[in-house]
């Protein structure tokens, strides 16, 4: 297959799981290994191109991003008291990314040798379904105690970034951690999802510095087109799905993607075993 076809598809596949309960990771393992697409060149292309998915993420909240370099003050009107917004902002997502960027780079080898396979895969998205069934049970709408993002505290934030370490098992997905760790910590969906999507661009960015690090000496000029490529269908594709997340949100539960997880396990587990 040519590789910019190959580029588009993997761009396509990463974007539109990223923010989805379902594991990017998981699903561009499994696409590159139908399109037998294999090696270090690879695996630091399925990190890099979360740049396009984190891009789309600043393009819809920028005014989120904007008021924590530069919080001004607060409009007429709005609610006084604690914002996602400035040094506490910072200090919030500092919070949540803390823990899985220090577990990540302790067993940075490790998990790349052991977990990076299809058989892997397989387990952590069953798992995780059994994880959304498991928060939906325990949380609800009438339970939640946090109704907006800016009413997040710094034991919130630590507890969404313990349980962000859960997606350092590839398959189980970065969004399922901290959604579901989210609504199990007393916040409503919207809440839960819309600090899911803020906090995924330290810690994706985190990652993808250090994957370009640890392959620079194997990448050339010649991959940019490749890489490019993929960030930027990925960029789109990444735009598109955060919509539609969003608006299905407040209709309809989680269940639906437990459902799919546990349903594209066993396909994987059959098709290589």
């Amino acid at each position: 297959m040519n590789e910019y076809v190959a580029s588009v598809i993997l761009g396509i596949v990463q974007g539109l799981t990223e923010f989805l309960p379902v594991s990017s990771s998981g699903h561009l393992i499994i696409t590159s290994a139908l399109l037998g697409l294999e090696g270090v060149r690879i695996e630091t292309f399925e990190v890099v191109i979360q740049l396009g998915s984190i891009l789309a993420v600043v393009v819809l909240y920028w005014s989120r991003f904007w008021g924590l370099l530069f919080p001004g003050p607060v409009s007429e009107g709005a609610p006084v008291g604690p914002r996602l917004a400035g040094i506490r902002g910072l200090w919030l997502l500092f919070l949540t990314s803390l823990p899985a960027s220090a577990v990540g780079l302790l067993l940075h080898k490790h998990i790349k040798h052991y977990l990076f396979n299809p058989a892997s895969v397989a387990a952590a998205l069953a798992v995780g379904a059994l994880f959304i069934f498991f928060a939906e049970r325990k949380s609800g709408a009438s339970s939640a105690r946090y109704t907006s993002v800016d009413a997040l505290t710094p034991k919130l934030a630590l507890g969404i970034g313990c349980f962000q370490c859960l997606s350092l098992w590839p398959g189980f997905s970065r969004s399922t951690s901290t959604i579901m760790g989210g609504l199990l910590l007393g916040a409503n969906r919207a809440v839960a999802a819309e600090y899911s999507f803020l906090a995924a661009v330290p810690i994706m960015v985190a990652a993808t510095g250090l994957s370009l690090l640890s392959a620079a000496d194997t990448l050339t000029k010649a991959d940019i087109p490749f890489f490019a490529i993929g960030t930027a269908v990925s960029f789109a594709a990444a735009l598109a799905a955060i919509k539609i997340f969003v608006g299905l949100i407040s209709r309809i539960s989680f269940k639906p993607f437990a459902w799919y997880r546990l349903a594209v396990a066993p396909l994987i587990l059959w098709f290589w075993m």
